[in-house]
């Protein structure tokens, strides 16, 4: 049986740098060198934040396959492994054990809106296919269904179902979900506004987009919080607020892109139909790295 490992801390969201409108490896082995650097507890490969919807299907392994050999098995790799086709989500999840991730992150599947009972399936599916350890992605707002606690309490009883990356954006659900499933039910929170609350609540820690731009200032508030400090974290969290807000006051990866170009760290490029942020957004980015210390 696959043990339930434990994954705690400040996940980074990776985002893939692109050059000329393909993927730049360099930039991407390059952040994921600087991440670890930086004291991240972990990296998320081909998420979201990673335009996941618009890589190929070799595109999404290569960076799984770089993430995995950058990491060196110095912080585990959550590689993403999500549709809404079950077949295709079989299939990233049984290459990211391959390539030697360390667990799966695979979202509710989106657009068909399946029942709880098709949503159990599906990640059956992925959990009988592979051997490592699963974090449900369940984001109402993106997927427009809600995996119940019920549904999940049914999907912790299989032997590779870990935990939940929790974007409902509800931090009630942390305590529904820790009464239903107990403590031993990893929770990551899946929004960085809410993730000092959320650990509170009894949640693990964060996969963070901020964490791209503050990968330092992103860990030491899940340290902090895992240590039972919430007053250095709130500290922390009042730095970082606005940068939280600014990032996402248009679609979070080019907020995070925008970030990392400041820091000179990567090209702002995204795919269509994502958009740069517009100059009053990359102000309102550049003002808030500025407050949390990140630029002069």
């Amino acid at each position: 049986m696959a043990s339930k490992a434990k994954f705690q801390g400040a996940y980074t969201a990776l985002v893939t740098p692109f050059k000329s409108g393909s993927v730049d490896e360099g930039a991407f082995r390059g952040l994921v060198s600087w991440q670890v650097s930086e004291g991240v507890h972990g990296l998320v490969p081909v998420g979201t934040t990673g335009e996941s919807p618009t890589l190929s299907h070799d595109e999404h392994r290569n960076v799984v396959e770089w993430c995995v050999d950058e990491a060196k098995g110095r912080v585990p790799v959550i590689a993403g492994a999500g549709s809404n086709s079950t077949r295709e989500a079989v299939d990233l999840a049984v290459h990211a054990e391959k390539a030697g991730a360390d667990a799966v992150l695979v979202v509710t599947p989106y657009y068909n809106k399946p029942t709880q009972e098709g949503m159990y399936q599906h990640f059956k599916m992925v959990n009988d296919a592979i051997g490592i350890p699963i974090i449900i992605y369940n984001i109402p707002s993106r997927s427009v269904v809600d995996l119940s606690v019920e549904t999940m309490a049914r999907l912790f009883e299989l032997k590779n179902i870990a935990g939940v990356k929790d974007a409902t954006a509800n931090v009630a659900r942390v305590s529904l979900q820790r009464h239903a499933m107990g403590p031993e039910f990893i929770q990551l929170s899946g929004e960085d506004m809410t993730a000092l609350a959320f650990m509170a609540a009894g949640g693990h820690g964060c996969i963070s987009v901020t964490a791209n731009v503050a990968p330092k200032l992103c860990a030491s508030l899940m340290s902090a919080s895992l240590n039972g400090d919430y007053a250095a974290g709130l500290k922390i969290q009042d730095r970082l607020v606005p940068l939280h807000d600014a990032i996402f006051k248009e679609p979070g990866v080019a907020g995070a892109k925008h970030g990392l170009k400041l820091l000179g760290r990567l090209d702002e490029g995204v795919r269509l139909p994502l958009m740069p942020v517009t100059p009053p957004t990359g102000k309102a980015i550049r003002d808030a790295m500025v407050h949390a210390g990140l630029l002069n």
